[in-house]
């Protein structure tokens, strides 16, 4: 049964049957598909310092965002690229996808690399997020997880898809 429907997600209590054959209820959250992007620029990378109102503060992560309707993925990493960084890619590769917190959600973020960055005449910064975008050396960055200077879930397993630390 649906208990919440928004703009970018919908929310459900369902009876599920497990694989042990017992059924329970239980409450799933069905968000839009979203992308992450690791914008690469030589031995550099552009993140955000973003402020993050479900947490008060600030956090260090990839740009990111959610799907249009019927959009593809790849279409999604290259708008949200620009629209975050100003910055737009002639190479988007795919990196594949991750569940974010399979455990009551069913969010699916696919993960792009992305290179070959020029400044973009389409920049257009959203209104309600508060971005700033840093630079950061690629050797820098297992370090800043390491030290919990980047706690970002989905940027921490881009950052190792792309480079594998």
């Amino acid at each position: 049964m649906e208990i919440f429907r928004g703009r970018r997600l919908w929310i459900e209590t369902k009876k599920v049957r497990l694989p042990t054959g017992t059924e329970h209820e239980k409450v799933i959250v069905h968000p839009s598909n979203a992308v992450a992007i690791f914008p690469v620029d030589g031995d550099r990378c552009k993140l955000l310092k973003q402020y993050r109102y479900a947490i008060d503060q600030y956090s260090i992560g990839a740009p990111a965002g959610t799907t249009e309707q019927g959009e593809e993925p790849r279409a999604t990493a290259g708008r949200e690229l620009i629209e975050e960084t100003g910055f737009a890619a002639k190479t988007i590769e795919p990196k594949g996808f991750i569940y974010t917190t399979p455990g009551f959600t069913d969010e699916k973020i696919f993960l792009f690399e992305a290179r070959n960055l020029s400044p973009s005449q389409e920049y257009a910064k959203d209104e309600d997020e508060v971005i700033e975008v840093i630079d950061v050396a690629l050797k820098d960055l297992p370090a800043m997880i390491r030290d919990g200077k980047i706690v970002d879930g989905k940027t921490i397993c881009l950052i190792q898809r792309c480079l594998g630390c």
